[in-house]
């Protein structure tokens, strides 16, 4: 940790508040999302069907859209749509707490998250700008505060909701005010075209309309094809929240200890990450091509499920220290292997997104690259939850486990391609980030 924060000290004071406010933000949105299910079923007795309503409405909002977001932070700045986005934030978490009303909690819901798709996009194109060329290890460090935030966020959320969910959401709507104040207090105004100052729309985008900056995003050949090959990388991640707790639950119960195999899961991948990202980056850039590495990093996470695969061939002890280690051990080894390919690819993934956009409209081509990996993430869950279904009906316990590794040999081989045919942009070796 301590050379954590000497590296962020390395950096100037911008992306240093870039990366404080990320781990912010994460902080606020983890104590209060992860509770939000229990509160709209529980306290204010909604039917399932109208929490996933509820639920379905900000991501929606969000995935909606990024592109919106990124296009009006090219176009405006950076910094304003960063604020708007903590601003809009603020009001939301703050009427989760306080309304009842269906109309008034699907308005809230949707207000976090177009929220996200306002500020996201803006913070790493922004990242990306004052990085320079230490961009690499700059992202590599972002994920870090990133993964903290996720990490300590449920932790302190636990704590509040236990006195009242109402406190969660009054103190996640306190956080985003106050970052909102410390922003526009300390964060220097930055345009797409990299100049600093007051915000005014960039000349070359005053005179190329919105339709069509995206229509020539929409024939960049090489960064839909790589958009594309990414959406394997979250659709794999996200197995941490969806296949990995369902098999804990199937093996480990419901009780205590089903729920402490759980809390493994997402503790090995936050800190592992924490632990070891700038190394990991370090190595890689050492070592690598950008090509390389997220190919590396795509087969990591596709060999993540091999240990649970492998698990499903060994009998299930009755009960006892046997059955909890079968239904913890394997899915923490996937945990941590994902960790280690995010890790792996993170940082190059960020980058490449940078160097595919030709450093033009950054924000739009990020905004863009989250909608695409939003659309595959709910496609590839609605797969995994059938293949999960199905493996129950059938008797086919390996169906999911080896479709969620054939499709990160899938990825990673569709990555080495683009790879070894230039389509990755001019790539060199990650070496060329200084050290």
């Amino acid at each position: 940790m301590k050379g954590t924060l000497v590296q962020l000290r390395s950096y100037e004071s911008s992306v240093q508040l870039l990366m404080v406010n990320q781990f912010t933000i994460n902080l606020g949105f983890y104590m209060l999302m992860p509770y939000l299910a229990a509160h709209l079923s529980g306290t204010l007795g909604l039917a399932g069907w109208l929490v996933g309503l509820v639920l379905g409405v900000r991501n929606f909002s969000q995935q909606g859209m990024f592109l919106v977001g990124g296009t009006l932070a090219d176009r405006l700045g950076y910094k304003p749509l960063i604020v708007a986005g903590c601003v809009l934030r603020t009001a939301g978490f703050a009427t989760l707490g306080l309304v009842d009303s269906l109309p008034a909690l699907l308005a809230a819901s949707a207000a976090t998250g177009l929220a996200g798709a306002l500020f996201n996009p803006a913070v790493r194109a922004y990242l990306a700008a004052d990085a320079g060329e230490r961009r690499l290890e700059a992202f590599a460090l972002f994920n870090v505060f990133y993964q903290a935030g996720i990490l300590l966020g449920p932790l302190v959320g636990m704590v509040l909701t236990g006195v009242g969910f109402r406190v969660t959401c009054l103190v996640a709507a306190g956080i985003f005010a106050l970052l909102s104040i410390v922003q526009i207090r300390a964060l220097p105004a930055r345009h797409a075209d990299g100049t600093r100052g007051t915000t005014t729309v960039d000349g070359r985008a005053r005179r190329e309309g919105v339709l069509s900056q995206w229509r020539r995003i929409l024939t960049n050949r090489p960064f839909l094809l790589f958009s594309s090959a990414m959406i394997g990388s979250y659709v794999l991640s996200f197995q941490v929240y969806l296949a990995l707790p369902l098999e804990v639950k199937r093996l480990g119960g419901e009780g205590r200890p089903g729920t402490a195999a759980v809390a493994m899961l997402f503790a090995v991948s936050g800190l592992s990450t924490i632990l070891w990202q700038t190394k990991v980056t370090a190595w890689c850039k050492a070592r690598l091509t950008a090509g390389q590495a997220l190919a590396r990093g795509l087969l990591t996470m596709g060999l993540a499920f091999v240990p649970v695969l492998a698990a499903g061939a060994l009998p299930v002890p009755q009960s006892g220290p046997g059955r909890w280690a079968l239904a913890a051990l394997p899915p923490a080894l996937a945990a941590l292997l994902l960790a280690l390919g995010t890790m792996i690819a993170y940082p190059f993934e960020m980058d490449t997104i940078v160097r595919l956009s030709g450093n033009r409209l950054v924000a739009t081509h990020y905004g863009l690259y989250n909608t695409i990996c939003g659309i595959g993430i709910t496609l590839g869950n609605l797969l995994t939850g059938a293949a999960l279904d199905t493996s129950r009906t059938a008797g086919l316990p390996a169906l999911p486990w080896l479709t969620l590794a054939l499709l990160g040999l899938a990825c990673s081989a569709a990555l080495y391609g683009l790879h070894r045919t230039g389509r990755l942009g001019a790539a060199g070796r990650a070496a060329v980030v200084p050290g």
